[in-house]
């Protein structure tokens, strides 16, 4: 007779000390989970870093994982391993949008978002400093009612130094085919949390062809370094331009 061994969901109530120490991990790691440590989608620290966090060995941190991906509370793709338990999000009130101002406040508005591989428009790649026809990552964001009104475009172009201090960015490089659906929302506040202080610089100009007006967003760090620059165009005739920047608190 095939011999089966019950498994049981860690929880954070109850946990026993007679449990392997993995299980405690996991446990430990659920709580974390459950109080937005680790926000919803978001990866998690890798393997290492758990393992110094915890003060366990890399294994006990990969038999602690195991145990909450077969339930369902984190994943694991070609990225990493993502916390799927529904909870609020770290620092939801304090972090931009990406792109800021690109999403229209229409109810009935759809957007659309994708990545590649690809040599930055001209103007992009001087500002960068990557040679012609190099590649970097491009991002391309379109929103629009559902008349096609109120249309909203932006570029947007990262630098080498973005590419090489956000491991968040630096991991959809190779799967930026152009067709990759890619909402990277969070990409400011992954640059905060690499360290990174963010300068943005909006220059906002009328097209002469239309209502339209474009938004060109240079994004500096601490040091002067480049770290993005977003092209906006705006179809302005019914919204208003409204740009809201949040300066988390020192400490």
């Amino acid at each position: 007779m095939a011999r089966t061994t019950p498994h049981h969901r860690p929880t954070t109530e109850g946990a026993s000390e007679g449990r392997p120490l993995y299980w405690r991990i996991a446990t430990q790691l659920l709580g974390e989970l459950r109080a937005g440590t680790i926000p919803p989608g978001e990866r998690l620290p890798s393997e290492r870093h758990l393992a110094a966090h915890f003060r366990v060995s890399r294994e006990t941190v990969r038999q602690a994982l195991e145990v909450l991906r077969r339930d369902g509370l984190v994943s694991t793709d070609r990225r990493g391993t993502h916390a799927t338990l529904t909870g609020l999000p770290v620092e939801s009130s304090t972090y931009l949008d990406f792109p800021v101002g690109a999403r229209s406040a229409a109810p009935d508005a759809c957007d659309r978002a994708t990545v590649a591989w690809e040599a930055p428009p001209p103007e992009h790649a001087a500002e960068l400093g990557i040679a012609p026809l190099r590649p970097t990552l491009v991002h391309r964001y379109r929103s629009a009612t559902a008349d096609g009104s109120g249309l909203r475009t932006a570029v947007t172009s990262f630098s080498a130094v973005a590419l090489a201090e956000v491991d968040e960015l630096a991991r959809y490089r190779d799967r930026a085919d152009g067709s990759c659906a890619a909402q990277l929302r969070r990409t400011y506040d992954w640059m905060r949390r690499a360290g990174l202080t963010l300068h943005h610089r909006d220059t906002i100009t009328r097209l002469a062809d239309g209502p339209s007006v474009r938004v060109t967003r240079r994004v500096h760090d601490q040091y002067a370094r480049i770290l993005e620059i977003t092209d906006l165009v705006v179809d302005a005739r019914q919204d208003a331009l409204v740009y809201e920047f949040t300066l988390p608190a020192a400490g």
